[in-house]
């Protein structure tokens, strides 16, 4: 897939924006988002912007365009057949996942659609039931819309990562930089990935994998300190330095 995606994007900057749309669309679209492999495609795209074959803005407006077409035209979907949808096989046979979408959605409509873009399983659905509850449009454009704005660059930002690791020698050279640079991101990943894990916990007698609400929250902090402190330490080596650089290149070079 990678090899098809370098392919197409280096004949032509115009063959690029259109992958890209094309990429963010079947993202986002109802249904067909939950069959594609997301950050593996984006990520993909994201390293030949770092290996700058792909200029990054263009890329950012051409997948903010992809994204907005494939909400829109799936909660347009919502709206028309949410009689037919109710009854399609998948909600039948998700049904707890229909109903969680639909009660956030409810309760918090703008952080529901905002947060879930960035969601591989809620993607390509939150859109399509928000168009089935007939949410009023006005409180769908704002947070769509900046859901749209963000999640290209972040999915985009590991393959920009690696496209750049991979062609700077000076880095490679180095055996200890990548690994402990590799560390230290998985261990703030966690840190968050716990905080989160812990506001889903409604009850303090609740336990994930027998760890109680309260030792999770102790778990992800220290996680958390010893991740953001490996970051900021990380900050004073040559090898970030050069990356630094490189990444003011990337996004600050028109």
């Amino acid at each position: 897939m990678e090899s098809w995606l370098t392919y197409f994007t280096t004949q032509s900057l115009e063959y690029s924006l259109i992958i890209i749309v094309i990429v963010s669309f079947l993202e986002s679209f109802a249904f067909v988002g939950l069959l594609l492999p997301g950050i593996v495609l984006m990520t993909a795209l994201g390293t030949l912007i770092g290996q700058e074959k792909v200029s990054f803005y263009p890329a950012w407006i051409s997948g903010f365009i992809g994204c907005l077409l494939g909400d829109w035209i799936s909660f347009y979907i919502g709206c028309v057949f949410k009689s037919w949808l109710h009854n399609l096989f998948f909600f039948k046979k998700h049904f707890i996942i229909l109903k969680k979408i639909k009660k956030s959605l409810y309760y918090y409509s703008f952080l529901t659609i905002f947060i879930g873009r960035f969601i591989g399983p809620t993607r390509p659905l939150v859109p399509i039931i928000s168009g089935m509850l007939q949410l009023p449009l006005k409180k769908f454009i704002l947070p769509n819309i900046l859901g749209c704005l963000f999640w290209p660059p972040v999915y985009f930002f590991p393959g920009i990562f690696t496209g750049l690791l991979m062609h700077t020698p000076y880095i490679n050279r180095n055996n200890y930089f990548l690994p402990i640079l590799i560390i230290v991101l998985i261990v703030t990943w966690i840190g968050f990935w716990l905080i989160w894990r812990w506001k889903q916990l409604e009850h303090n007698k609740f336990k994930y994998f027998n760890i109680s609400k309260k030792n999770l929250l102790v778990f992800a902090v220290i996680m958390l300190i010893i991740g953001i402190s490996g970051l900021i330490l990380i900050q004073f080596c040559k090898e970030m330095f050069i990356l630094r650089q490189l990444i003011w290149k990337i996004l600050f070079t028109m």
